[in-house]
């Protein structure tokens, strides 16, 4: 799944399969303009940064059990977010210091370090990278990413996939070929 989220003509947080098809929104309602956004792969939640409410949240990958962990002027100006263990990691651009937050309930505010120019967080860690397994677009005998002649994309789930096409081309009546 890709999850995002927009604050356009309605903010929401949104989730759809890498190909694109399956567009939901996940969060319609309460949120202005959420912005960085991440992932707890493990128990399927989704956390955002909301800059003008002032608030991080979380919901289930279906858009349920949604809470506040944190809101106020405290956390004002965040950019970038990443969930590791038991915290939330992002930036206050406002002083570009990198904040911990404890994600279960808002507590433990700390400033760990300061940045020029930070506007992203991300954590690396192997504990936090998920077992691949194969899938629909792995590369066939001719090198070809899931048989597709330019572009495979994951679908539904893991054995599915949907081949397109760069810029200039189209999809082929085999649905694998560009032309």
């Amino acid at each position: 799944k890709l999850f995002f989220t927009d604050y356009g003509n309605a903010a929401k947080v949104e989730r759809c399969d890498m190909d694109g098809m399956n567009r939901t929104w996940i969060v319609d309602s309460k949120i202005e303009q959420p912005t960085a956004l991440a992932l707890d792969l493990v128990n399927k939640y989704v956390y955002w940064v909301d800059i003008y409410l002032d608030s991080v949240e979380v919901v289930d990958y279906q858009g349920r059990k949604r809470h506040t962990i944190i809101k106020g002027r405290q956390i004002r100006h965040l950019c970038g977010l990443a969930v590791f263990e038991n915290y939330l990691y992002t930036v206050n651009s406002d002083n570009l210091s990198i904040l911990r937050i404890n994600r279960y309930n808002g507590s433990d505010v700390q400033s760990l370090a300061r940045l020029d120019n930070a506007k992203e967080i991300r954590v690396y860690q192997k504990r936090s990278q998920t077992g691949v397994r194969s899938h629909a677009c792995e590369a066939d005998p001719y090198g070809m990413p899931g048989g597709c002649s330019h572009i495979c994309l994951l679908s539904s789930n893991y054995k599915a996939r949907t081949c397109r096409c760069r810029t200039g081309f189209i999809l082929g009546s085999d649905g694998r070929s560009c032309k």
